[in-house]
Order: structure tokens, then C-alpha cells, then sequence
């Protein structure tokens, strides 16, 4: 697959800048090289960093200076001289200027530091002093609203939590109650189940078994009439003899 296109623009990322304008020029210059080579021409190629160093290329054995007067003689021999003179004049103009401007910024920028503060008056140093707090004030204006627009997302973020803490609250005492009412229902019904078992019990008493209970049979109160003091010895021999034996009379029966 081919490279996709790359959107030429200002690299922001100082290192990834960096590191391609270092890849690019070496890429430059091997193909300027390997044109003189391949070509017989004579190439001459300046290439200056944002910082301001130089890195050159001349295929001509003399020199660098000496492309740089050919290309001189080529160029302006073809121009008007009294035009060329002016427009040397104007460019030299503008570049008195530029350097001013950038010597009075990097004055600036240095007292602004606080470095060559000793040549300074009392006048420059107030004026200087105002504008440092005036930087400052915008710097301290700046970081507080940046502390604002956190504060305004974190108290953001803290009601979302807390909205989220409540739903899962409610979720949770919803199932709490669900469980409770599950146990109390089942609860009910065992208890409902003892009382039906109670009322069960109550309604149909278990029967006695045969020979648990044998009630008296014949007239007591005519046995009880006749007494007979032989006869009630010799019932209690009897009895005692029986009882002996395992048996029972039959007025026990």
C-alpha cells in the first residue's frame, strides 16, 4: 500500500519538528549531490535552522563564494541598473528595520528576564516594572479561570457520581425489600401450616387402642353388696396364686 498524503503545515511537536527537518535535509542534500554527480552541474545549496545555523552544499571545486558571485553576475546582469541600485536601496532599508526591531525585542526580552538591568534609569525600570505586572496580572487572570473551567468539570463529574450513588442506593434497597418480603411470606405460610395442623389435631383426636382401656363390666355395686370374708380370702388366695401365675382375675379384667 502507498503512503497516504501528508498535509503540509507547521509541525507544532518541537521534537517531532525537529527530527524531521534533520531527515529532510540530509534527504536534500544526497539528492543535490547525486544530481552534480549523475548530471555534471553545479549545484549550490544553502539551508538555514530556525535556530539559525547553516548547512551548505557547493559541486563546484571553488567554492561556495565563488557560485555565490556567478549567481550574482547572472542575476542582475539582465536587470536595469538604476532600478536594481533602488531596489537595493529599499531592501537594504527594510533590513535596518527588521534588524532594529529585533534587536529592540531581544533588549526586551532579556530585561524582562532580569538580565543588563544595570544600565537601565529609575524611568525604565518602573515602565519596565509595570509591564511585568501587568504580565503578571494577565498570567494570574489566565490560571484562574483554568482553575474555574477544572473546578466547574470536577463538580460536574462529583453530581454525576453522586446521581449514580443514589441509583444504585435505591437499586439496592428495592432488592432488600424484595428479599424481606420473600421471608415473611414464606414465614406466613409455615406458620399458617402449624396452625391448620393444630386445628387439624384438635378436630380429630387419635382413637385408643384395644386393650389400653377395658372398662369394668357387671354390676359393681352387686359385687360390692355380697361380701363374704371366706369368700374374699379365698379370692385373695386366688387372686395371689393368679398373680403368680401371670393371670389376672376376672373382676380386674
Amino acid at each position: 500500500m502507498g503512503r497516504g498524503k501528508v498535509e503540509l503545515k507547521r509541525i507544532e511537536n518541537k521534537i517531532n519538528r525537529q527530527v524531521t527537518f534533520a531527515k529532510r535535509r540530509n534527504g536534500l542534500l544526497k539528492k543535490a549531490y547525486e544530481l552534480s554527480v549523475l548530471c555534471d552541474a553545479e549545484i549550490a545549496l544553502l539551508i538555514f535552522s530556525n535556530r539559525g545555523k547553516l548547512y551548505e552544499f557547493c559541486s563546484s571545486p571553488s567554492g561556495m563564494a565563488k557560485m555565490v558571485d556567478k549567481y550574482r553576475k547572472h542575476s542582475y546582469a539582465t536587470m536595469d541598473p538604476n532600478q536594481s541600485a533602488k531596489d537595493l536601496q529599499e531592501k537594504y532599508q527594510d533590513y535596518l528595520k527588521l534588524k532594529s526591531r529585533v534587536e529592540i525585542l531581544q533588549h526586551s526580552q532579556r530585561h524582562l528576564l532580569g538580565e543588563e538591568l544595570a544600565e537601565m534609569g529609575v524611568n525604565e525600570l518602573e515602565q519596565l516594572e509595570r509591564q511585568v505586572d501587568a504580565s503578571l496580572r494577565e498570567i494570574r487572570s489566565k490560571k484562574a479561570r483554568s482553575m474555574l473551567d477544572q473546578l466547574s468539570d470536577l463538580k460536574t463529574k462529583e453530581e454525576m457520581l453522586l446521581e449514580t450513588n443514589r441509583d444504585l442506593r435505591r437499586k439496592l434497597e428495592e432488592s432488600d425489600a424484595v428479599l424481606t418480603q420473600t421471608l415473611w411470606g414464606s414465614s406466613a405460610a409455615e406458620h399458617s401450616s402449624q396452625q391448620q395442623g393444630m386445628s387439624s389435631y384438635q378436630s380429630n383426636p387419635p382413637t385408643q387402642e384395644a386393650g389400653f382401656f377395658k372398662p369394668l363390666q357387671g354390676n359393681v355395686a352387686l359385687q360390692m353388696s355380697h361380701y363374704n370374708p371366706a369368700m374374699t380370702n379365698a379370692s385373695n388366695s386366688a387372686t395371689t396364686s393368679q398373680n403368680v401365675n401371670g393371670f389376672f382375675p376376672g373382676w380386674m379384667v
